[in-house]
C-alpha cells in the first residue's frame, strides 16, 4: 500500500512513484500486476488525480509500466530488473566516492573493506563485532 507524507519534500509524485518501485522490487507489485487506476489511487491518497497521472506518465517513461486503453496500466515483464540495476548503478557510484574519499584522508584499504563487511553484516541483523 503506498503511503505519502504530505509534509515530505520530496513532491507527491516523485513519492508515489519511489513507492511503486518499491512494490515492484518487493514483489509486492509482481510483473504483470494492475495497478490502481488514476482515480482509485487519487481518492485512496486523498490527493488531485493529475497527481497520480504524473506518476504514472513517469513510470511508463522509465519502461516499469504500460497502459493498455481501456484495461488500465500494468507492470512490465523485467521492471523488478530494471530498478535492481539503477539501484546497483547509483549505490556502486555511492560506494565508490565514499571509498575513495576516505583513502584520500588516510584509511587503508584493509580498514574500509572491514568497515564494508561489518555493514553488510549489521544489515542482515548479525552481531557483527562477536
Amino acid at each position: 500500500m503506498i503511503s505519502i507524507d504530505i509534509y515530505s519534500r520530496t513532491p507527491v509524485y516523485q513519492q508515489i512513484i519511489d513507492e511503486m518501485k518499491k512494490e515492484i522490487v518487493l514483489g509486492i507489485l509482481p510483473p504483470g500486476a494492475q495497478l490502481s487506476s488514476v482515480r482509485e489511487l487519487s481518492i485512496e491518497l486523498d490527493i488531485n488525480p493529475n497527481t497520480v497521472q504524473k506518476a504514472y506518465i513517469e513510470l511508463e517513461r522509465q519502461g516499469l509500466i504500460h497502459s493498455v486503453p481501456g484495461k488500465g496500466s500494468f507492470v512490465t515483464e523485467d521492471a523488478g530488473a530494471q530498478i535492481r540495476r539503477l539501484i546497483a548503478q547509483e549505490e556502486s557510484e555511492r560506494i565508490r566516492a565514499a571509498a575513495g574519499h576516505l583513502a584520500s584522508v588516510g584509511f587503508s584499504e584493509e580498514i574500509i573493506l572491514e568497515w564494508i563487511h561489518d555493514i553488510f553484516r549489521n544489515s542482515k541483523g548479525e552481531n557483527y563485532h562477536d
